[in-house]
């Protein structure tokens, strides 16, 4: 019994020492939850750039479209004094400016179009990872609350082994208890009997000078009742002495 309790306790320290080394999923879960925090970040961040990328090109279309009016009005001064050549030059640079502004009208329809696409796709994700936040405290909640029970359950089982191991101490004091009160008991019956005595449970010298107390006795009642006869019937008292 003692050897099985001992090796018990072996085995459930080892098992305490391979849980608590185990990874912890509730760090797990929290790790990956900071990664979607991240991605999250980056995904804002890129709207943002994009934002900015957007921004800019419609500063730089703002600017041609103002050329535009200022080249066609160039160019209308020239060919007013006569100088054909600057005109031309000047609508050139004015068709030059058209062609850069579609590009630039090109290519803030599409900024626009990734940003919506981003803005979506950001949204989409905040809804998962804030989902994913809800989840996780949940489980997390759940790990800490099982981790408690298996906890309880491994104390109450200690209490219960305990307990086991008590009850059979009590069993045993009982009946060692039980056994030591019918011996007094004999003893007590033994003493009021007088057999105890017998057997030796006095002193010698004690019983002896009873003994011998009584008999003085019994002789000295023995000569009163004598005296007290008439002399002819004296002799037919038992043991009669003259």
């Amino acid at each position: 019994m003692g050897m099985l309790s001992r090796m018990s306790t072996i085995v459930k320290s080892k098992m305490n020492r391979m849980l608590d080394n185990a990874e912890d999923p509730r760090e797990t879960l929290d790790y990956s939850y900071e990664k979607q925090l991240e991605m999250l970040r980056n995904v804002k961040r890129g709207v943002v750039e994009m934002v900015t990328a957007k921004r800019r090109l419609e500063i730089q279309a703002k600017k041609a479209q103002d050329n535009l009016a200022k080249l066609d009005t160039q160019a209308r001064k020239a060919l007013e004094m006569g100088r054909e050549d600057l005109a031309r030059l000047a609508l050139e640079r004015k068709q030059a400016t058209i062609t850069e502004l579609d590009g630039l009208d090109q290519q803030i329809a599409g900024l626009e179009l990734e940003q919506q696409k981003l803005t979506n796709a950001e949204q989409r994700l905040q809804g998962k990872v804030q989902a994913f936040r809800t989840k996780k405290e949940v489980i997390k909640a759940q790990y800490s609350a099982a981790q408690a029970q298996v906890r309880i359950g491994a104390a109450l089982s200690g209490v219960s082994e305990e307990m086991g191991d008590i009850t059979l101490a009590i069993e045993r004091a009982e009946t060692k208890t039980e056994t030591l009160r019918a011996k007094a008991g004999a003893i007590d019956e033994l003493v009021e009997t007088g057999v105890l005595d017998e057997v030796g449970g006095g002193d010698s010298l004690d019983r002896q000078l009873e003994q011998i107390s009584a008999s003085a006795t019994v002789e000295s009642e023995l000569e009163a009742l004598r005296a007290g006869l008439p002399s002819g019937n004296k002799k037919a008292l038992p043991g009669g002495q003259s």
